[in-house]
């Protein structure tokens, strides 16, 4: 059953990517990413402690997105050095809401593919989120999205963030102007995703995430070296030490993208 909603969910993101040999005459904008991130957080989970990479591919096509993201890993620490951990595969729909100025909405779907094996042939279970989210034109630019795991963990994580930027803070150079991104978002579990992720069957506030970015345009190519803060919010997923004893996080991540 896992292969077949892979097959499924990849059929899509190629036909978008690919489909007639896309260019941006066809109206098909991509972005490629490639994050260099001290350890990998996810949700307050400590996935990896040591440094990982994490490029990307993003095809947009008016209000329909694609991307395969994957996180490949540079040490032995889980003794996948040089595999992709994980890779996953989303589409994503965003717009206004007709008739409404000032309120945006998203509606989508990601599947988590965890490809490499232990070595006594075992791998995590793949599985497949919805979410479905606001956002609002409104200072500190609010948001809420709702993601819903439909399949392993049949629970909910809902994420509240806020954020501003500033265009210019500085300038390095003639036409290299550094800006700034701040935001904060909190992120809670249903009791069934809590149970699964945590072992805590109670649903809990999880996870608090502080973040400073500070943009570089270099051309048409931007290099984001990025501060992250994450602590976990709830006593009882504290004392679970599900991914280690460690409940804060400091996490520096520098990344360059470029979109043509």
């Amino acid at each position: 059953m896992n292969e077949l909603k892979r097959l499924i969910v990849i059929g899509l993101i190629v036909w978008l990517l690919g489909s007639g040999g896309a260019s941006a005459e066809d109206g098909i904008d991509f972005e490629v990413k490639a994050d260099f991130r001290g350890k990998y957080i996810w949700r307050g989970q400590n996935i990896d402690d040591d440094p990982v990479l994490q490029p990307s591919i993003a095809g947009s096509c008016g209000t329909l997105t694609a991307t395969i993201w994957g996180n490949l890993e540079l040490t032995n620490i889980n003794d996948k050095s040089g595999d992709f951990s994980e890779l996953d595969y989303s589409l994503d729909y965003s717009a206004v809401l007709p008739g409404i100025d000032g309120i945006g909405y998203s509606v989508g779907v990601i599947y988590y593919d965890f490809p490499s094996r232990a070595a006594d042939g075992t791998k995590a279970p793949d599985t497949i989120e919805l979410y479905w989210g606001l956002s609002f034109d409104l200072p500190l630019s609010p948001s809420i999205t709702v993601y819903h795991d439909a399949d392993e963990a049949e629970g909910s994580y809902v994420s509240l963030a806020v954020a501003h930027s500033i265009e210019k803070i500085a300038e390095l150079g003639p036409d290299v102007p550094v800006g700034a991104e701040i935001s904060a978002s909190f992120g809670w579990g249903s009791a069934s995703y809590d149970k699964y992720y945590w072992g805590t069957d109670q649903s809990k506030l999880n996870d608090l995430v502080l973040s400073v970015s500070l943009p570089v345009a270099l051309g048409n190519c931007t290099l984001t070296p990025t501060l992250n803060y994450v602590t976990l919010l709830s006593d009882d997923i504290r004392d679970t030490d599900a991914y280690g004893t460690d409940s804060d996080f400091f996490v520096a991540s520098v990344g360059l993208s470029k979109r043509f």
